[in-house]
């Protein structure tokens, strides 16, 4: 089952064994009990590059998104690999480590490794990636390939060095896959392999025919983007909740957790989707011919 969640719903600090989260204005339900979403990936006892999830963290950086929605994301991701919460979080895991990789995508053939596979295991290798995202300059570029982003990252997973528990795909961007094969034959390909994909759908401007934004880009993302057993989507309605809800979606990730009571239960991947998974396409060829 996939679910939904809005910020002010997701207790993070049931992330925690008891921990505080600043930033989170009402409480909301308590999360389960760690569980296993997938299956486990087996690595040997002792072994140094043992990891609790490898993650790959798939960025957009379509023109769709203005010069400070792409400064904030990555400050997001930045501040929230060396919050203590993210670290508590961290140090909670049956290995205490985690391996990540961080890329920015636009086109089909357009995605750029910012951060290649790092090991985060502490303070220091936290500060160390969180200052690597930090010195890229910030980019945009054309078109937006949603699969692009799928099928560039599923190999990512077989050429790292590390053995993780799950292996997690974790998409953000503003609009829906306009370029490149449809989401869903990247999605489900990915699904085959054992792989979870999260969602984070940014929502905090009004849909544009200029920008080719959608509405409910969050239902998008959860029938048409996200899939695997405990896969979640957290929209960003909010410019303010920005670094709030990166740094909620990388706490449920690294712990592994789900809320007790999601807000909205996804609809089943068999069902049909309430926004056209092709809806990207349709728009850029009605607007432009091709």
């Amino acid at each position: 089952m996939r679910l939904l969640f809005s910020i002010e719903a997701v207790l993070v600090a049931g992330v925690l064994a008891g921990g505080d989260v600043a930033g989170i204005a009402a409480p909301g339900p308590k999360l389960d009990p760690p569980k296993s979403h997938q299956p486990q990936r087996q690595a040997a006892d002792g072994d140094a590059q043992s990891v609790d999830v490898e993650l790959i963290l798939a960025v957009d950086v379509s023109y769709s998104m203005d010069m400070d929605e792409l400064a904030i994301q990555r400050e997001g991701y930045a501040q929230a690999i060396q919050s203590k919460e993210f670290l508590q979080a961290l140090k909670a895991g049956p290995n205490g480590r985690i391996a990540v990789t961080y890329f920015e995508w636009a086109a089909s053939g357009d995605q750029k490794i910012i951060i290649p596979w790092r090991l985060i295991e502490g303070p220091e290798s936290a500060d160390a990636v969180a200052a690597e995202i930090m010195k890229t300059p910030v980019r945009r570029a054309s078109r937006t390939s949603i699969s692009g982003a799928i099928g560039f990252a599923m190999p990512l997973f077989d050429e790292n060095p590390y053995h993780g528990l799950r292996r997690v795909i974790d998409i953000s961007g503003d609009g829906p896959n306009n370029n490149g094969g449809p989401v869903t034959i990247a999605r489900d390909a990915a699904l085959e392999k054992g792989i979870v994909i999260n969602g984070l759908p940014i929502m905090v401007k009004e849909p544009s025919y200029s920008t080719m934004d959608i509405d409910n880009l969050d239902y998008y993302y959860e029938d048409c983007v996200v899939g695997g057993p405990g896969s979640f989507v957290i929209a960003i309605k909010d410019r303010e909740k920005f670094k709030e809800a990166i740094r909620t979606k990388l706490l449920m990730e690294v712990a592994d957790r789900t809320p007790e009571r999601p807000v909205v239960r996804v609809a089943d991947k068999d069902k049909e989707p309430r926004v056209n998974c092709m809806i990207g396409e349709k728009i850029w060829s009605d607007r432009w011919g091709r």
